[in-house]
């Protein structure tokens, strides 16, 4: 399963196994889907219709995942702090980001009702508003994209609303400010 060519390029392994967490605490985490049959066609989504055509453009080499798939075992690991620094994991937010696609919870309930699939990734060698803006100019069909920093990666979710909702935060909070332009961009291609 773990081998599973999620669109062109991923393969399910790397698409779940990317996170600097995963790699700390490889041996205490399940890093892959509980629920394959829903999980797995959301990522494929998310990898043909966002992650395939970024890869195509800017070539596999530049093209780095930092944070892909987030299973039950990752997201406890992720809202926990490192026991020899006191530093937190890192940040979880199941019921919006889409990092947990179509997992549900001990009740049955999906994790994140916007459903399809999220990653964050970014191009080495170019800064991330202008993959922002190239990700703008091909339309391509995301849903939420957050905007962390020029220099950082960016989020991208692919899910059935296809909202092309953009944030950018600052200081850690989401907002609009400074996405201004990029949001024009989106009303005019809609109109």
């Amino acid at each position: 399963m773990h081998e599973i060519l999620l669109g062109k390029y991923l393969t399910l392994q790397e698409f779940c196994t990317c996170t600097q967490t995963y790699r700390k605490y490889a041996d205490q985490i399940d890093p892959y889907p509980t629920n394959p049959q829903e999980t797995i066609p959301a990522i494929q989504g998310l990898c043909e219709h966002i992650l395939d055509p970024v890869i195509e453009h800017f070539g596999r080499e530049r093209f780095q995942l930092t944070y892909g798939f987030c299973s039950k075992d990752l997201k406890r690991f992720l809202s926990q702090k490192d026991p020899e620094t006191g530093i937190k994991n890192g940040r979880v937010d199941p019921s919006r980001d889409q990092h947990m696609a179509h997992e549900k919870n001990r009740n049955g309930k999906y994790y994140c009702d916007r459903l399809g699939a999220a990653c964050d990734f970014r191009i080495v060698g170019l800064e991330s508003d202008r993959l922002v803006e190239w990700i703008l100019e091909q339309q391509l069909p995301f849903d939420s994209l957050y905007f962390y920093g020029g220099d950082r990666p960016i989020h991208i979710s692919y899910g059935p609303k296809q909202r092309r909702d953009i944030w950018a935060f600052k200081g850690g909070t989401p907002t609009k400010q400074g996405t201004e332009q990029w949001r024009k961009t989106v009303m005019r291609a809609e109109t």
